[in-house]
């Protein structure tokens, strides 16, 4: 059999920046065993794969592959499949706002897409859970070692590191600076080690210094463990993010905004705009969002 596939570069304006995805936008012929080796092929962040939903009542539903595994909730596959399922006409676009719900391993997840002269310009999912923070990571002074960095370089007390979840759990690492961020490197003997027993593998570095105007924060996502030594863009890191962010602002009440610089020490420079809505100092909503560019599609010989 012959499967159809798109490849989309998400969080981008332009192709060959962002994060690249593969969407199979019909995946009901191909068997489960098959995905991870597809997605193992194309060697991306991750592959989707479009099947019929389980609630009628949803969009579709949707399975997401990294090189090394399924996950149950991603953010740029989610943004990317929502972008070629409204490309392809699958979904329709009804004027300026379109609303559809993926259902995914974390549960339903609504994605709002925005379209501009009748074609989709930008799409921006709800994380389906709300941040939920993970047990003590381990010490500062430890994380800055497994980073390559001096302890001086970690923002320090009113920032500290810490495991926040949206569905995928997360290790924030807060720097001082974006050149901070940019040295960071991996000790792969030590991470393993580090990190091997912990919630999470996945590290996310960021400063509150962004290198375009009007952008907010500088960050760069590591999770080796699955296949990706380094991702371009990573959602479902940076809706988690916001909860990071929201829990530490003095504002109680309101919609809270930030956007993300990520991929720019790869060559693939992406922009992440994310959200977070606050009430009486609870955090009650988590989104994020921008924009994605058609590469190509074919047909993948199974």
């Amino acid at each position: 059999m012959n499967a159809h596939y798109f490849t989309t570069d998400v969080f981008t304006d332009r192709r060959f920046g962002g994060n690249q995805l593969a969407v199979f936008p019909d995946a009901r012929g191909i068997p489960s065993e098959l995905m991870g080796q597809i997605a193992r092929e194309f060697n991306y962040s991750e592959t989707t794969f479009v099947l019929p939903p389980d609630d009628p009542s949803h969009t579709a539903r949707v399975r997401i592959f990294t090189p090394g595994g399924e996950l149950r909730f991603a953010g740029h596959p989610t943004i990317g499949t929502a972008f070629v399922m409204a490309h392809t006409g699958a979904v329709p676009l009804h004027g300026a706002e379109t609303r559809i719900v993926l259902e995914e391993g974390v549960g339903p997840v609504p994605v709002l897409i925005r379209a501009k002269d009748g074609r989709a310009d930008f799409a921006q999912l709800s994380a389906a859970m709300l941040p939920e923070v993970g047990p003590p990571p381990p010490s500062a002074a430890t994380l800055a070692e497994m980073l390559s960095l001096p302890p001086t370089d970690l923002a320090g007390a009113s920032m500290p590191p810490e495991s926040v979840s949206c569905g995928t759990p997360f290790l924030f690492v807060p720097l001082r600076t974006r050149d901070a961020v940019r040295r960071a490197r991996l000790k792969l003997d030590m991470y393993e080690t580090v990190l091997g027993n912990y919630l999470t593998d996945k590290v996310f570095v960021f400063a509150m210094e962004a290198e375009q105007p009007g952008h907010d924060i500088r960050g760069r996502m590591f999770a080796p463990s699955i296949g990706v030594p380094e991702d371009p863009a990573t959602g479902s890191a940076c809706v988690a993010l916001a909860g990071y962010l929201a829990a530490r602002d003095s504002r109680r009440d309101g919609t809270l905004r930030w956007v993300i610089e990520q991929g720019y020490e790869m060559g693939r420079p992406s922009i992440l705009e994310i959200e977070a809505d606050k009430s009486n100092g609870a955090t009650t909503a988590a989104r994020v969002g921008g924009q994605s560019v058609l590469v190509c599609e074919g047909t993948m010989a199974l």
